[in-house]
């Protein structure tokens, strides 16, 4: 007897459908592009603010290519160095002829000895001229300048380029550029000193001596201050009793004078130098005035200023030539 064939299951009509229809793609780029916050379109201010600042950038980079023009320095013998990296002309610097310099004749000579080895090219020491006020400290380098340069020819003329005390750190800035030049140059500051948390004394401490590079050949740095130490004794006390080792900390501010290879002494004059200082400016300029006169009144206007010095004489002159009508012309 033969066996009847096992009929189908029966198919499940819910599950026939689940497997015919596919489910629809997911769109994730549509979702994504949903979540994203759409970027509004720039208005009038922020433009403005745009151009602004492209106006301020160009503006900037204009000054800074600026800063460091070619310079002639065949335009003038004496610059003043600004700390932007400019060097401006001096045409006419203020000095006093080295002859009516009087009382620093000693001072006088050592620094114009000094001076012309440098401008012949051979060894000369930086040199920190110190002590008292108004004893013709600057004079005397102005009028030392001007007198080595007399009979000089233009290529060999000395130059003389003051450097501010606040701007002492942009010193090697200043020696990168006189490096490479065709002259010698003095590099004058006047009344260098240095007080309270005042570290920019290492950048000169590194231009006169301790830098990699040294001093250029072609520079030298004369100084002038009331101290001769250049440091307030306030200054050098207190680093004595906050450091862990006081002789270094202060042989550390000390140093700096040290580096000065020529030191010269300025101190206050007596009667008879004074006098002799304004019977010299007289006779330069022609100023006549009986000598009992002039004594009486020299020594009255040095009373009433309560010292003796070569600028209170100069400035007795002054006074003593306008009362008389007399110009003081050649200065």
């Amino acid at each position: 007897m033969s066996k009847k064939p096992a009929k189908a299951p029966p198919r499940n009509p819910a599950k026939s459908v689940f497997r015919t229809v596919s489910k629809p793609p997911v769109q994730k780029p549509a979702r994504v592009a949903a979540k994203r916050p759409a970027v509004p379109a720039p208005d009038d201010a922020q433009v403005r603010i745009a151009r602004a600042l492209e106006a301020i950038a160009a503006h900037l980079a204009a000054t800074h290519a600026g800063a460091n023009p070619t310079l002639d320095l065949n335009a003038a013998d004496a610059f003043v160095w600004h700390p932007d990296g400019r060097l401006s002309t001096v045409p006419r610097v203020s000095r006093v002829e080295i002859d009516l310099l009087k009382g620093i004749d000693r001072m006088r000579d050592i620094l114009i000895e000094n001076t012309e080895r440098f401008a012949n090219g051979l060894p000369a020491n930086n040199a920190l001229l110190w002590g008292a006020r108004g004893m013709g400290k600057s004079s005397l380098v102005k009028a030392a300048h001007a007198s080595i340069n007399v009979a000089r020819k233009p290529a060999d003329r000395l130059k003389l380029i003051e450097i501010h005390r606040e701007d002492i750190e942009s010193l090697p800035a200043l020696m990168d550029i006189l490096r490479a030049a065709p002259f010698h140059f003095i590099v004058f500051c006047d009344d260098l000193s240095f007080d309270g948390n005042d570290a920019s004394y290492k950048s000169l401490k590194a231009v006169l001596e301790g830098g990699i590079e040294g001093r250029p050949e072609n520079v030298i740095l004369y100084a002038t201050s009331n101290r001769r130490h250049l440091l307030a004794r306030d200054m050098i006390e207190n680093e004595r009793s906050t450091a862990i080792n006081p002789g270094e900390a202060v042989e550390e501010k000390v140093s700096l004078s040290d580096r000065f290879g020529l030191w010269l002494g300025f101190h206050r004059c007596s009667q008879d130098e004074y006098l002799a200082m304004v019977r010299g400016y007289c006779s330069h300029f022609d100023i006549a005035l009986a000598e009992d006169e002039l004594e009486r009144d020299a020594l009255e206007w040095a009373t009433t200023r309560g010292s003796r010095s070569g600028r209170v004489a100069w400035q007795f002159t002054q006074d003593l030539a306008g009362r008389l009508g007399v110009r003081l012309s050649g200065k």
